[in-house]
This record gives structure tokens, C-alpha cells and sequence, in this order.
């Protein structure tokens, strides 16, 4: 699903620039990720960790601190202090939508930002730091001493970081070195995952040391191997996102308002032809289809590939659970006509893409049609194409049945 706008009212009164990454089915939680220093919402960090998590089935609020992107106000307005106050603004604007969250994703600077917010806010369960310094004043490495030494003597000043003219309050400059992280640490009591490339030149390993030896358990640490600090590769942002994504599965709120499955699916038996190299034929109770690959790739062509045939029981899945809907609802569905094409998407993990296009026939008004929409992306077999599954193999010994023999069926 593409992202959408979400702007809200930061701490300070200015208007946050906000873009929202909802996933593709029902949400496995909301997210919030706060960027680097001299980042913003559209950073290529911020942007693939969001969209790689909403993919995982996890929506990410990414937004603009003040006087950052297209927000309101001025760099460092209000000092460190007040991007944790942002953090705790863009909860509360996600709450009241409906979308209450319960992860922060903090990169470089926001991560640290993100271990104080959470602290403030109760609903958060989990906090996952990219290079986090341990002190907020490193931030201070980045200046050019002469362009620090003006913005203390003139007030403000325009300083040039990573190549870009910001503009700095000596508020913020005083400001920043009165926190201690360390000892916020201790009062945290969530989860945390702290992820660090031991070669990341800007803020050194032994930050994420000082962070992990600080906080409490249930704690773990991954390390980034060869990534650069704003993970500027895809793999890296891909690979960091994959690993929140995974990691923090045990610590989201149930989800609600699923789809149950109809009815539990038979087991299904491929066995070979022996027509052509790659042609099956399958068998699940009294029904019986092949599958094939086309003639191009050795196959006879006489049959749905493996990935056509997992795109039709999404397709499949899709429809039945819109009529299923469309009928309990009394809506005037005639007919729903679900497509469903798979692709192997470069730089992006997982690299599989379904695309679905659905079609409804009947006099159905908007609101009808959102619905019907709403609930597509909520059948059985999306849930479980987004969130993954279990997959169990053991192989049949010389004293066992062969897979789908009576014998093994009434085992």
C-alpha cells in the first residue's frame, strides 16, 4: 500500500510533516520511526525500514522533527528534549487515529531520542536502535568549531552539516549536553534491540556497548557488519528491517478483527507423471489438478506453475471471503474478479511481490466498495503470504507409508 500523508501538532505548536506506511493486510502493530540528526522522514534509512516493516505487516509513522523536511519551526528548537517530546506527540496523534503504537525505531540521534520517549509512554512495548550514540552531545562532533563558536556568540547561526545549511539556536547547543542516557536506561524496562555496524564512522561501536551494558533485560544486540551509518545500501536498511521485524513479533498486542478460515484445507499430495520432466499431478481428497512449468523452462506447459498456484489461492481466497462478506452484510455484489500477478522484486526483502487487482460487479456506493476492499486484504491467505508461516519437513523412512497412502492418512 502506498504511504500517505500524516501530519500532526508537534510539542512546540509547529505543524509536523508526517507519512504514514500502512501494511498491505491487518497490522501486526504500529511503529514509529524517529530519523537521524541531519535526516528526515524521506531519508533513504527512514524510508526502506519503513516500508520493509510495513511489508513484515507492521505500519511506521515516519515524520519530520521540527525544523526538519517540511516541518514547522527550527532546527533545535527546544533542544533534544524536544524531539522526545515529538516522539511523544506522534503517539498520541497515532492513538487518537485509531492506530495506537507499540514499537519505536529510533536511527543515530533518534534512536537515543527514542530510548528517552519511551519512558513517557506507557503503550510502547518495544525499542529498537540503528546507531544510537550513548551521548546526546556527540551530536556535537558534526560542527565545524568555527561555525559552533559563532552560533554560542551570535545566538543562532547557520551551520553546514552533511552538506546542507541548517540553522542553530545556542539553546539547543547547551541544551543537548544535560542528558544522561545511561541512567535513563535503567528506567526503560522494555525490550530492546540494539543494532550497530562496528565500523559506522560517525558514532563508534562502543556507543551501542555503553547503550547495551546500561539497559536492563530482556535486551539483544545485532550487529550491522559492514553498514554505513545512514545505510545508504538497500540491503542494509532491508536487512536491519527484517531483523526489527522478526525480533519484535513476540512483543506486539494480539491481533483483532481477523478472518477465520472457513473450513480446515485437506492435505495435498504432488506426485510425478512421468509426463515430461517437470509435470505433477495433484491430489487433495477426491479433486485432482497438474501443475507445470511452460515449455520454455523444460515443462510441457499442461498445468499452473508453484507460484501461479500460490497466486490462486490468494486470488481464490480473496473472492471468497468478499462474497462471504458481501453476503452477511447484505451488500449487491454480483460478481468479484480478483488477478493476482507474483514478481521477484530486486532490492527488496522479501524479494516476492503478489500484485492483486479486484474487480466488483454490482451496485455497490463507495463506502460498500472500501469495505469489500478492507476485507480483501484481510483473508486467510494474505495473513499468511505477509506474516510468513512455519514450514515443517520430515522425510518418509523405509517402515513408513508414502505420502498419501491410507496408512498415512490415518496416521
Amino acid at each position: 500500500m502506498a504511504g500517505r500523508m500524516f501530519d500532526f501538532d508537534g510539542s512546540g505548536g509547529s505543524r509536523l510533516s508526517g507519512r504514514l506506511e500502512a501494511p498491505e493486510t491487518t497490522p501486526r502493530g504500529w511503529a514509529i520511526f524517529a530519523h537521524c540528526f541531519t535526516c528526515g522522514k524521506d531519508s533513504l534509512a527512514a524510508s526502506r525500514v519503513a516500508r520493509a516493516l510495513s511489508r513484515a505487516g507492521i505500519g511506521v509513522l515516519r515524520f519530520d522533527f521540527a525544523g526538519a523536511g517540511t516541518s514547522g519551526g527550527m532546527l533545535g528548537d527546544g533542544g533534544f528534549a524536544a524531539d522526545v517530546d515529538d516522539l511523544v506527540a506522534a503517539a498520541q496523534a497515532l492513538a487518537a487515529a485509531g492506530m495506537p503504537a507499540s514499537l519505536l525505531v529510533g536511527h543515530s540521534l533518534g534512536g537515543t531520542a527514542a530510548l528517552c520517549a519511551a519512558t513517557k509512554l506507557p503503550k510502547i512495548r518495544a525499542v529498537a536502535t540503528i546507531a544510537a550514540p550513548a551521548d546526546v552531545s556527540h551530536v556535537l562532533t558534526r560542527f565545524d568549531p568555527a561555525e559552533l563558536d559563532r552560533v554560542m556568540t551570535e545566538g543562532e547561526a547557520e551551520v553546514q552539516l552533511s552538506g546542507r545549511p541548517f540553522l542553530v539556536k545556542r539553546s539547543f547547543v547547551e541544551e543537548i549536553g544535560t542528558h544522561n542516557i545511561e541512567e535513563q536506561l535503567a528506567n526503560l524496562h522494555r525490550p530492546l534491540l540494539v543494532m550497530h555496524a562496528p565500523r559506522d564512522e560517525l558514532v563508534g561501536i562502543d556507543h551501542a556497548s555503553r547503550i547495551f551494558l546500561a539497559a536492563r533485560h530482556p535486551k539483544s544486540f545485532v550487529s550491522l557488519d559492514t553498514a554505513d551509518h545512514l545505510l545508504t545500501r538497500p540491503d542494509d536498511a532491508n536487512y536491519a528491517a527484517q531483523l526489527i521485524g522478526a525480533w519484535v513479533t513476540r512483543y506486539l498486542p494480539p491481533l483483532i478483527e481477523e478472518t477465520p478460515q472457513v473450513e480446515k484445507a485437506q492435505g495435498v499430495t504432488a506426485t510425478e507423471t512421468g509426463s515430461g520432466t517437470l509435470q505433477v499431478a495433484i491430489a487433495s481428497g477426491g479433486h485432482q489438478i497438474f501443475a507445470d512449468e511452460p515449455v520454455s523452462v523444460g515443462g510441457l506447459g499442461s498445468g499452473l506453475s508453484p507460484y501461479e498456484l500460490v497466486s490462486a489461492g490468494l486470488a481464490a481466497c480473496t473472492v471468497m471471503t468478499m462474497r462471504l462478506y458481501a453476503n452477511r452484510k447484505g451488500m449487491a455484489l454480483e460478481q468479484a474478479r480478483v488477478t493476482v500477478d507474483h514478481s521477484k522484486v530486486a532490492d527488496m526483502m522479501p524479494a516476492d511481490r503478489f500484485t492483486r487487482v479486484i474487480a466488483l460487479d454490482g451496485p455497490l456506493d463507495s463506502d460498500q466498495r472500501a469495505s469489500l476492499l478492507a476485507i480483501a486484504e484481510r483473508c486467510p491467505v494474505d495473513l499468511t503470504l505477509v506474516r510468513g508461516s512455519d514450514v515443517q519437513t520430515r522425510l518418509v523412512g523405509d517402515g513408513d507409508a508414502r505420502p498419501g497412502t491410507a496408512l498415512d492418512e490415518q496416521s
